[in-house]
């Protein structure tokens, strides 16, 4: 079969007009919505879960867009694109799709591997210790007051009686109890002084913080229930992606020339 030349240039332009007007959903004022931008948002909000892609779906974005875009023209129309404020916001909002496309791209060439966050756990756990100290304190201004509430203890009162005078009103009302946790919780040499203790013993010397002086006494010792490898390694990965990330920055930040 033939195509005699009227009929074939015919065709021609066809093929070559399908693209064009496959491409744009609809011309507003001349100006032109394409059907990329439908497609992204579709994605977008598919990834989300929010909906599955359909046609109905698409309809509702493509209201929207259209809606928008006479909008944005009105706006423009009426100046409001020209105004500091606005200007200011967009180059915000600019700057930061621009830093976070990079970002995505950046963790993509580098991403967090598997053998980063089992190393990172081993030594969260190992920082934290096999075991849980259930620990009570009282909390004054000087040492010499700390001593004081020392030999009171010992000279039979109930610490939980002497708790109420502490200066911290968190555990105060509930007999200075700071409940259960890993040495690494707390300040170094407040850690020191109750692991060193029996059950039911309280430290013959107060502990010096930043806080003030504590009188500690060690209710309680348990095996640790630190979460598994699996429970944390969602936060793990943040975690180690953040640090990536400021390694990132610091490192251009030193090779840029600022004044």
């Amino acid at each position: 079969m033939t195509f005699k030349p009227a009929r074939l240039l015919i065709a021609l332009l066809a093929v070559v007009a399908l693209p064009v007007v496959a491409q744009n959903i609809a011309i507003v004022n001349g100006k032109a919505i394409p059907s990329s931008r439908v497609d992204a948002v579709v994605k977008q909000v598919v990834a989300q879960g929010q909906q599955a892609d359909s046609p109905q779906l698409r309809e509702l974005i493509k209201k929207d867009l259209i809606g928008r875009e006479v909008m944005v023209q009105e706006a423009e129309k009426q100046g409001f694109g020209k105004d500091a404020a606005v200007k200011q916001q967009i180059e915000s909002a600019r700057q930061a799709i621009i830093i976070n496309v990079m970002v995505g791209d950046f963790l993509k060439k580098n991403p967090i591997k598997e053998a980063d966050i089992k190393a990172e756990y081993d030594r969260f756990t190992a920082q934290s210790g096999d075991k849980e100290y259930h620990v009570r304190h009282i909390l004054v201004e000087t040492e010499a007051g700390a001593k004081d509430v020392i030999a009171k203890l010992k000279a039979g009162a109930k610490f939980e009686d002497l708790a109420k005078e502490s200066k911290d009103t968190g555990s105060a009302g509930n007999g200075g109890d700071l409940d259960w946790a890993t040495p690494s919780s707390f300040p170094k040499p407040f850690s020191d002084a109750f692991v060193a203790l029996q059950k039911g013993q309280v430290a013959d010397t107060p502990v010096q913080t930043p806080n003030g002086f504590h009188v500690i006494k060690l209710d309680d010792v348990r095996p640790a229930k630190l979460p598994t490898l699996e429970e944390v390694t969602p936060q793990i990965a943040e975690a180690l992606q953040q640090k990536k990330l400021q390694a990132y920055q610091e490192e251009m930040v030193k090779k840029a020339k600022i004044q």
